[in-house]
């Protein structure tokens, strides 16, 4: 009998998902993917090349853009890897241990570029609201210790997730929904009770991403109430271009996070497709649209960017 259930909760592997029904395309799937990887590690890239050699860009919202191009750069660097695998290897066992230390990097980074996303906010909201007092609120060390304390809350509410998982017992036909190991898809393959699990991955979501966005409409609800108080067309125009790209990678990152919370808490009929490109949306399409959002958007990058290239 001991034998028996051994065989059964052997923590041994999980199985991870590529696109079902698609296995004989991955090699062609994996083109376009590996070309969004690569561009995302360069856009990452150079955006903070020419944010830290440019000395006119050290100033706070563009030392918050690095700090969310670098989060980027680990999202990107902690998943697409094992996709790749996936694609071109049929690498699809994935550890016990290396699965919870890629659940625990993603979800640390993800909350923190929740937090770089808010503190971005926090910039607009300063220099279109109390302009005046830009440069005595966001002073370079307190921007730094902001970026610091986003990050080691990113860690500290991560941290638990493995701990929790390691708890549980688990089947050896753990076939896992992603290309990529999350806590919520995770925690479905334990064969115990898992109600730990549920009411602290709510509490993560709700204290940090909802308290995030939260705080983030209600900055720009103060920006939009400021803005439309400017007597000129052309001054409130101005004003709310600044806050274009800004807007842009919110929705990019909150659509494609909340939508894949939902869908694993609450959509249990729905098809399995659809959280599959959820997954990948929310992986792939932020790292990939940041930088070239905020190239487009920003004169000064734009820039130097074609100065750079022209060189």
């Amino acid at each position: 009998m001991s034998a028996v259930n051994d065989t059964i909760f052997k923590p041994a592997v999980f199985l991870l998902t590529g696109i079902p029904g698609l296995e004989d395309a991955h090699v062609w799937i994996s083109i376009p993917f590996c070309f969004m990887y690569v561009t995302s590690l360069l856009g990452n890239t150079v955006i903070l090349f020419i944010i830290k050699t440019d000395p006119t860009l050290h100033e706070p919202m563009y030392i918050f853009l690095s700090m969310l191009a670098i989060t980027d750069l680990g999202l990107s660097i902690s998943t697409m890897p094992t996709i790749l695998g996936i694609f071109w290897l049929k690498s699809r066992q994935i550890s016990f241990d290396a699965c919870f230390a890629q659940l625990f990097f993603i979800h640390s980074l993800s909350i923190t570029e929740s937090a770089m996303l808010l503190l971005m906010a926090y910039d607009r909201f300063v220099a279109i609201c109390n302009p005046l007092r830009y440069a005595s609120l966001l002073t370079p060390p307190r921007v730094a210790k902001m970026g610091l304390v986003s990050l080691l809350r990113g860690v500290g509410v991560a941290f638990p997730t493995p701990i929790l998982l390691k708890q549980h017992r688990y089947s050896q036909a753990n076939i896992l929904s992603h290309s990529y190991c999350l806590h919520q898809d995770v925690m479905k393959m334990a064969c115990s009770d898992i109600r730990v699990n549920i009411i602290y991955g709510l509490f993560v979501i709700i204290s940090t991403v909802g308290l995030d966005s939260l705080f983030i409409l209600l900055s720009y609800v103060m920006i939009l109430k400021t803005v439309l108080r400017i007597t000129s067309h052309a001054e409130r125009l101005k004003a709310l271009n600044t806050c274009v790209s800004h807007v842009c990678a919110v929705l990019l990152f909150y659509t494609a996070l909340i939508g894949l919370s939902v869908i694993h808490r609450f959509g249990k009929n729905s098809p399995s497709f659809i959280q599959i490109v959820m997954g990948y949306v929310y992986m792939m399409v932020p790292p990939l649209m940041n930088p070239i959002v905020y190239s487009v958007k920003s004169k000064q990058i734009r820039a130097r960017i074609i100065r750079m290239f022209i060189k």
